[in-house]
C-alpha cells in the first residue's frame, strides 16, 4: 500500500465507520498512543497530536452519532445530499466499469468515496491515475468543502472537528500529488 492508498484508507475509515467499530477500535488506539504520526506521509503533525490528545471512545461515538447517523444527523455523508440533479448510479457505474465489486445500496458515501480511491490505487491498473483524478473531480471534490466544513462546525469533539481539517489538507495534497504524476506519465507533458 503506497502512501495515495494509506491516507485514503484511513480517511475513508474515519468517516465510513463509527468509533465504536471493531475495525476503527485499533486505528484509533494507535492515534492516541502516537504510533500514526510517525507513518504518515504528509506533513500534518500538528492536526494529528490535536487529534492524538482528544481520543475518548464514548465522546467520539457520541459525536458520530449525532453527526452522521441519528435520524436529522447534523451532517449528511452522501454526495446525493450535496449536488443536484446527480444520481448515486453515476458513482456505482464508474466504480462498476473499473472493477470494483459493489455491495447492493447506495455507494456515494465519503468515506467510501475515498476508500473507494484507496481501492484503485491498490488495483494499480494502467489508467490509476486518471480514474483516481476523475473520482476527485466528478464525484468528491464538487462537494467535499461543504460536507467538511458542516462536519467542522457541527462536531462536539476536537478530534472530529480535527478529522474535518487533516482530510481537507490531506485531500488537496492527494489531489495534487495524483496530477502532477499524471502529467509526468502524458507524452504530451
Amino acid at each position: 500500500m503506497n502512501e495515495f492508498s494509506l491516507v485514503c484508507r484511513l480517511l475513508g475509515t474515519l468517516f465510513n465507520r463509527a468509533p465504536d467499530d471493531a475495525v476503527v477500535t485499533p486505528l484509533l488506539t494507535m492515534i492516541e498512543q502516537g504510533k500514526l504520526k510517525p507513518h504518515w506521509p504528509l506533513n500534518q503533525d500538528a492536526l494529528l497530536e490535536r487529534m492524538q490528545q482528544s481520543v475518548d471512545l464514548s465522546a467520539l461515538t457520541a459525536d458520530y452519532h449525532a453527526l452522521f447517523i441519528e435520524q436529522g444527523g447534523a451532517v449528511s455523508s452522501w454526495r446525493s445530499s450535496y449536488v443536484e440533479n446527480e444520481e448515486e448510479d453515476a458513482v456505482r457505474v464508474f466504480l462498476q466499469q473499473r472493477g470494483m465489486p459493489l455491495k447492493e445500496g447506495a455507494v456515494d458515501h465519503f468515506g467510501a468515496l475515498l476508500l473507494a480511491a484507496s481501492w484503485l490505487e491498490d488495483q494499480a491498473g494502467e489508467d490509476e491515475n486518471a480514474a483516481q483524478l476523475a473520482l476527485f473531480d466528478e464525484f468528491l471534490l464538487p462537494w467535499s468543502d461543504r460536507f467538511l466544513g458542516k462536519v467542522e462546525s457541527h462536531a462536539t469533539t476536537a478530534f472530529y472537528r480535527t478529522l474535518a481539517l487533516l482530510t481537507c489538507e490531506a485531500r488537496e495534497d492527494l489531489v495534487e500529488e495524483e496530477g502532477d504524476e499524471d502529467a509526468q506519465e502524458s507524452p504530451d507533458a
